[in-house]
């Protein structure tokens, strides 16, 4: 029988569990080295106990933190016994349950008294992981060789001794190496940060009151998402979304979600195509992280947020050897956002089949691009991932219209711009405007999130422009109803201005652009929810007087017809006219 905890004392206890997380978070902002890390924080901290189970996630990268849980699993058990204190394990291989290999992950095992109680974790995007072009992101890819370089489980600390022989390996198989050792070094930072703070907890309650603690967390979490699960009618419900031919040449592939509610338990299916000779596979561990993204997104719980949201939840992810379950020599870089957000989605529309009026409306999917070239300031080579071109719009919920600039949906507000002058400061390029797009949001009665436009031009030296992700064609999904007539303006494209003309691309390629040539990048915007020819006619206005929807955006997807671009006066005859006709024509 569990022992009982006494609500104080858990307030307390969980209060510093969650402060211990985020100040892993602080530490690992505030010494990193690469905008990365310390403008976009695309980094994700957890603390294990020794079982290992995730006793407390961070409200972090929601594609890190699902993919832990199998990843710290495989990687204890790679090592068994032979943890002790001291270490620090390093591992990035999507074949051990990684996401992807270049969200290379740091685990520190904290003992207290000779035994192993509890693991800090953290993982973060490094902006490289060598292989044959910069920033990891091949296009050309076909098998995982030929992406960067894949860190198995290994130890970069044996018991207190650094192995400085390791982690030159590791160095020197990377770009812009500074970076990557002040990102590794910020890393091992927050474990400590993390594992100090805990050894700190025990020695104020004791081991017994802080298990016992975390146990009724466990339950807590466990106990609100079965409540949830209860609440949904039994039955067998499907989702499907489509993964866009990118430019691969393979054609449009459909992800199926299969999710069985009995009492107040859950199992999810999922169908996927064949693996692919590109960089869209996901490994096992990855997709777990797409799986419980759209429970969540469906579920919406208050903390805490631990493994035991997910005890009452099964999941299939299909036969070994398939998109959302890849097997070695598969390419997978592109996976936390293609296919991630589709396997997302295709989870979110079977949950919105069992309880339509509990799920809000996708997120813009990734269409991003990474940089790199020479910095003749310090004579030395740079490459970033560049983590505002992937800003997209989040999605309408069934009480309000989605957030601007908030996607895309893998990270789910986690992710940050980072300031122009700072992005300046740090690469040799100037960014020519980074901006809200107008008509980008879904239409519904609840407007979807506005996505961006960001353009860049490098200064002196020629840079390698490196595009991926998908939503390019298919724009986030709608919800309740929603449809957009206005497509374009609502999906992801590239624009590249040279010699005169502008390129529109809308595929995955490596470029170089020059010094006074461009390059922008648009991001979809989020989906709607509900009908648009329900959105009140003030409210379309009002978008319109603030450039988030366009006169003819207005008429097209709300049927509000604006006879004046002056002075935004409604043709109300007209309006209800169109309005009356397209309530007929549905």
């Amino acid at each position: 029988m569990s022992r009982k905890v006494d609500p104080i004392t858990l307030s307390v206890i969980r209060g510093v569990l969650e402060t211990t997380q985020r100040e892993m978070t602080v530490a690992l902002e505030k010494t990193a080295r690469s905008s990365v890390f310390n403008l976009a924080h695309d980094y994700s901290n957890a603390i294990f106990n020794h079982v290992p189970e995730m006793i407390m996630q961070g409200q972090d990268i929601p594609i890190h933190l699902g993919s832990l849980i199998p990843a710290m699993k495989c990687v204890a058990g790679y090592f068994g016994d032979d943890i002790h204190p001291g270490d620090v394990l390093l591992h990035n291989d999507p074949a051990y349950m990684g996401s992807h290999m270049i969200d290379t992950c740091m685990y520190k095992p904290v003992f207290y008294k000779g035994e192993l109680v509890f693991w800090t974790v953290c993982k973060g995007h490094l902006t490289d992981i060598g292989g044959p072009v910069p920033a990891g992101y091949n296009p050309a890819a076909t098998e995982i060789y030929a992406e960067g370089l894949r860190i198995p489980p290994v130890k970069i600390f044996d018991r207190g001794v650094k192995r400085y022989d390791v982690m030159n390996l590791i160095l020197t198989n990377m770009r812009a190496r500074r970076d990557q050792e002040g990102d590794f070094n910020a890393q091992l930072g927050a474990v400590q940060v993390g594992e100090r703070n805990l050894i700190a907890l025990l020695d104020k309650y004791g081991l017994d009151e802080v298990r016992a603690s975390i146990g009724e967390l466990m339950a807590m979490a466990d106990r609100q998402m079965r409540s949830l699960m209860d609440s949904v009618p039994d039955g067998v419900y499907e989702g499907k979304a489509v993964v866009e031919d990118a430019g691969h040449g393979l054609g449009d592939m459909a992800i199926t979600a299969t999710v069985t509610i009995e009492g107040d338990a859950c199992s999810i299916k999922i169908n996927s195509p064949p693996q692919v000779p590109y960089f869209i596979n996901s490994y096992e561990g990855n997709s777990y992280s797409g799986v419980y993204l759209g429970v969540m997104m469906f579920a919406q719980l208050p903390p805490p947020y631990n493994e035991g949201l997910y005890r009452c939840i099964s999941v299939d992810m299909g036969p070994k050897g398939t998109i959302c379950n890849a097997k070695e020599p598969a390419p997978h870089m592109n996976c936390t956002t293609t296919p991630m957000e589709t396997l997302t989605d295709a989870v979110r529309l079977a949950f919105e089949e069992a309880a339509p009026d509990h799920v809000s409306a996708g997120w813009g999917h990734a269409n991003g691009c990474n940089i790199a070239g020479w910095d003749t300031r310090n004579d030395e080579e740079y490459v970033t991932m560049v983590l505002a071109s992937i800003i997209s719009g989040a999605g309408a919920t069934p009480q309000q219209d989605g957030w601007h600039a908030c996607g895309p949906e893998c990270c789910f507000g986690a992710l940050t711009s980072g300031d122009v002058e700072l992005l300046e400061y740090s690469y040799p390029i100037i960014i020519h405007g980074y901006s809200l797009m107008t008509d980008s949001g879904g239409a519904g009665k609840f407007r979807g999130g506005s996505g961006t436009r960001w353009e860049v031009e490098p200064i002196d030296k020629p840079m390698t422009f490196i595009t991926f992700g998908e939503g390019r064609r298919i724009p986030a999904m709608g919800a309740a109803g929603a449809k957009s007539r206005m497509v374009e303006p609502k999906v992801g494209r590239i624009e590249i201005s040279r010699g005169g003309r502008v390129d529109l691309i809308k595929t995955n390629v490596i470029e170089t652009i020059n010094p006074g040539e461009r390059a922008a990048n648009m991001n979809p915007g989020g989906g709607g929810y509900g009908n648009p020819f329900a959105r009140p006619i003030d409210k379309v206005v009002w978008d319109v007087r603030n450039r988030l929807v366009s006169v003819e955006g207005a008429r097209e997807d709300y049927g509000v017809v604006v006879e004046d671009p002056e002075t935004l006066k409604v043709d109300m005859a007209a309006t209800e006219a169109l309005r009356s006709q397209q309530a007929i024509a549905e």
